[in-house]
């Protein structure tokens, strides 16, 4: 389906096919699908650079819907999933001291899949406004890894009389290219794992003294008129 789907951008949307390869993100993300095929597809149809833009924007204003529906009509599901998760109550914490640091390091190492990821941290205290930019800013080195794989399967298929239609100078450049990313990848998740796991680190003593209740999540507005009411009734003055 997604393959269709890439060959009707290509073929019939013309200048605006950009644009609605970003919006495809968003039902695949909320499915929590994978949508890797379309990440190549953005660097196979556009290139590198309008697909890395395409397929940057596109993957940011999905995480995003999944964000907002899990911090709504998903909340009460979430929160039964991670009440008792001392790593997430951890995590949670170091949002609440700097989210938009905390998200991005999450972005470049995850500790969940890119799909889980974005309903996890929907009940965090973190603001969309930085959900939304360190989403983007994290997301970054591997959208532009999967993308350069795209306009390189391009390249390939440009390929008609054989391989030997590929100087020994192309092949050098694109093999250069896609280790150049994998290394660089490696070295900014390393980095990222280190300082994360120091964030973590800093709140381990605050953590031992968790309760499954205390985990920092958005208010709920409507908790309070589900509180039931407690009437305390004076026996003595029942039997005087």
């Amino acid at each position: 389906m997604l393959q269709s789907f890439l060959l009707w951008v290509r073929a019939d949307l013309g200048p605006w096919s950009p644009l609605v390869l970003a919006i495809a993100y968003t039902p695949l993300t909320v499915l929590a699908a994978p949508s890797s095929v379309l990440t190549v597809g953005g660097g196979y149809l556009f290139g590198l650079h309008v697909g890395f833009i395409a397929d940057s924007i596109g993957a940011t204003m999905g995480a995003t819907a999944a964000f907002i529906l899990g911090r709504t009509i998903g909340r009460s599901y979430v929160l039964s999933r991670l009440k008792n998760n001392r790593k997430f109550q951890a995590v949670a914490l170091s949002i609440e001291r700097s989210g938009f640091k905390i998200v991005l390091l999450l972005r470049l190492v995850p500790l969940s899949p890119f799909n889980v990821l974005n309903y996890l941290l929907s009940v965090t205290p973190v603001n969309v406004g930085e959900y939304m930019a360190a989403t983007w800013l994290g997301m970054m080195p591997s959208t532009f890894a999967v993308v350069y794989v795209g306009t390189t399967l391009k390249d390939f298929s440009g390929v008609t009389h054989g391989w030997n239609e590929f100087s020994t100078t192309h092949w050098v450049c694109m093999a250069l290219g896609f280790v150049v990313s994998v290394l660089l990848i490696v070295c900014i998740a390393k980095v990222a794992k280190a300082s994360l796991d120091k964030a973590l680190a800093d709140n381990a003593k605050m953590e031992a003294k968790l309760t499954p209740s205390m985990l920092p999540i958005v208010a709920d507005s409507s908790s309070a008129t589900r509180t039931p009411l407690i009437i305390t009734i004076d026996s003595s003055r029942l039997h005087g």
